[in-house]
């Protein structure tokens, strides 16, 4: 029997086909069940996998009325009766061979944990949004194997989604209820403290559909970058170099820019630091445009500016919440 975990809330554009790609799943539906974890919905999402669970047995509605994922993954996790735990954002769609795959790997490999890779899709058939999935999948925009891809399985800190045996649960804990975000990213860290290990395999894949305005992109990558620190509050740090970059970035230009008002030296390094940001943000962007779409450096330049700094901003900000 394999668990499918899947926290929903206010996701009434992307659940149903979320639901029909996990229909389509080559894996035996008899032992197989699907919880939807709904968060108090304000729009059709409940009523739309209320819809899928009437008509097939095999998936389930769950009421998460605290709202937030973490509660979600826990209501999931506890109420499961696979034995294999194959977590899911409703937010993206899945290959036929997603479940049976990742069923396959977390047996042969003897992992705790395994994952594949994303393949970013625009939400809209607009420039923006294109430019924002081009950023996401691109080693500019992202560091994290699943987004970038990667060509053999490896060993890796953290995956999308992931596939877990149901005893890891019970040996590290369950999610974190703190995290509000990132709760991911920390549980797998706490598992591997405890000697799990977490392989990706690139023959795993799903399919995200990320913001598609740079208003709502540069919202996401700041409560990001804010959840990336503020845990720290909790006395719960689980981030590494790469998620502080944006933020080495932001106190750089802001350090030196304050510092050049009274140094010429200073004000050199500030023009130097956002000369080689640009340079790189433009070099990005053109291959980018050059390989897929001209009129994509147009946009692709601002999608990483609100990648950067809105994550940066984000951690600045935890940084003075804490404080």
């Amino acid at each position: 029997m394999i668990t499918v975990i899947i926290p929903c809330r206010n996701e009434e554009k992307f659940i149903g086909d979320c639901l029909e790609s996990l229909i389509k799943q080559d894996y035996p539906k008899e032992d197989l069940e699907i919880l939807v974890i709904d968060g108090a919905s304000e729009d059709k999402s409940r009523e739309i996998a209320q819809g899928f669970s009437e008509k097939y047995p095999f998936i389930k509605v769950l009421d998460n009325p605290q709202k937030f994922t973490p509660f979600a993954l826990n209501i999931g996790i506890r109420a499961a009766k696979g034995d294999v735990i194959v977590r899911m954002d409703s937010h993206a769609g899945y290959n036929k061979d997603y479940i049976s795959q990742c069923v396959k790997r977390i047996k042969e490999s003897g992992a705790d944990n395994v994952g594949g890779v994303i393949e970013t899709l625009p939400s809209k058939n607009t420039l923006t949004a294109r430019a924002i999935a081009s950023a996401l999948s691109s080693s500019f925009g992202a560091a994290s194997s699943f987004r970038i891809g990667s060509d053999k399985p490896k060993e890796v800190d953290t995956v999308f989604g992931g596939c877990f045996k149901k005893e890891v649960f019970q040996k590290v804990g369950l999610f974190d209820e703190r995290m509000l975000r990132s709760q991911d990213i920390e549980f797998n860290k706490r598992l591997k403290k405890a000697g799990g290990k977490i392989l990706l395999f690139p023959d795993i894949v799903a399919r995200y559909y990320p913001q598609d305005t740079l208003r709502k992109f540069w919202d996401h990558n700041v409560k990001d970058g804010f959840w990336t620190i503020y845990p720290l509050k909790f006395g719960v740090r689980f981030f590494s170099l790469r998620h502080l970059l944006p933020l080495f970035l932001i106190l750089g230009l802001a350090t030196t820019l304050i510092l050049g008002i009274f140094s010429s030296f200073f004000f050199a390094l500030f023009k130097f630091t956002a000369l080689i940001y640009i340079f790189s943000n433009l070099f990005f962007s053109s291959k980018i445009s050059l390989k897929e779409d001209f009129k994509l450096f147009f946009v692709l330049p601002l999608a990483f500016i609100a990648r950067h700094f809105g994550y940066g901003l984000g951690s600045l900000k935890a940084f003075f919440k804490i404080i």
